[in-house]
């Protein structure tokens, strides 16, 4: 029997030698982060706090990334501004 092998290492972190997991959102995501730039000032919180790391800085602004993005609201929760907020995925179908 051949085992197979995903870590190069055993250690504290992940060290993964092939994908271990899909995390694409797919289509259940009912609602979705929308940022207003207005009121962004750039702090950050929504990424460090979004708990799938799928925010990203694009251009000037803090984005997610909407074909990882799980809709959990953290990321509108944690912005000190208010600047993020959920909207119903029905309303971009």
């Amino acid at each position: 029997m051949s085992e197979k092998i995903y870590f190069n290492f055993q250690g504290p972190w992940s060290d993964a030698a092939t994908e271990l997991l899909c995390s694409d959102t797919g289509s259940w995501r009912t609602e979705r982060p929308v940022l207003d730039e207005e009121k962004c000032i750039l702090c950050g919180f929504c990424a460090m706090y979004c708990p799938i790391q799928c925010i990203e800085m694009k251009g000037q602004f803090f984005h997610s990334d909407l074909n990882f993005c799980k809709g959990c609201g953290v990321c509108a929760r944690e912005c000190p501004k208010k600047a993020i907020s959920m909207v119903p995925e029905g309303e971009f179908k």
